[in-house]
């Protein structure tokens, strides 16, 4: 009973965040007045089920740089967390689904984030095309490179899209790895167990020369190897 209450407020919370990100997107086209909103709004639902961000790894960021963060996948709370705990100007790549929630979805469609069609695969291709876009900008781009949350709180296997995106644009891939967020709401549960995230940021890898799937699936393997050996499985 008291998730539900919770979770009637954290929606009642969106409304104003998210009629605040729609306004902000003619306004100031470089989204980071709309990520802002999205940080706010995380830090609020964070805040509202107690739980707290723990980061190691802030130290391989540096300010004059943007990357593509790949990141396992566990829990719905893993968005709000790596929101609120990545000191960047991130854009997310997310499931077109989410666009269909009246206002929280507008703000989604509309904004900069990048909405994909995953059964798709010109779309899947076009919403590539957009995250390229959008890193000349100078944003970074955030990925969970196993398409969807796991259901037994172990590593599945990656998706070879991310890897695709980051040989096209040369940008950096930082791996990323969420830890503990699993038990706090597994996939098809509704009750919240507030705990800590951890999110281990590592050092950059870089992917100047890596298009072609032979150099792509090297390249996967190499984050993969990288996130496995930070994880923590429940």
């Amino acid at each position: 009973m008291l998730t539900i209450l919770k979770g009637i407020i954290v929606v009642l919370g969106a409304i104003p965040l998210s009629l605040a990100a729609l306004i902000s997107v003619p306004l100031d086209r470089s989204g980071r007045t709309y990520h802002g909103c999205a940080r706010l709004w995380s830090r609020f639902i964070l805040w509202i089920f107690r739980i707290r961000v723990q980061m190691r790894g802030l130290e391989h960021l540096h300010e004059d740089r943007h990357y593509i963060y790949a990141a396992n996948h566990a829990s719905w709370f893993d968005i709000p967390a790596t929101i609120v705990g990545i000191p960047d100007d991130i854009r997310i790549m997310l499931k077109r689904e989410l666009t269909y929630v009246p206002i929280w979805g507008w703000a989604l469609k509309y904004g900069p984030y990048i909405a994909v069609d995953r059964s798709n695969p010109k779309d899947a291709m076009r919403g590539l095309d957009k995250a390229v876009e959008q890193m000349k900008t100078g944003a970074s781009l955030l990925l969970f490179v196993e398409g969807t949350r796991t259901r037994d709180g172990k590593l599945q296997p990656f998706r070879r899209g991310a890897f695709t995106l980051a040989a096209r644009s040369g940008v950096p891939i930082i791996p990323v790895t969420i830890n503990y967020s699993f038990k706090i709401l597994p996939k098809g549960s509704l009750a919240v167990r507030p705990a800590d995230i951890e999110i281990v940021l590592e050092k950059p890898i870089e992917t100047i020369g890596t298009e072609g799937r032979e150099r792509e699936k090297l390249l996967m393997e190499e984050v993969r190897t990288v996130i496995a050996r930070n994880f923590v499985e429940p």
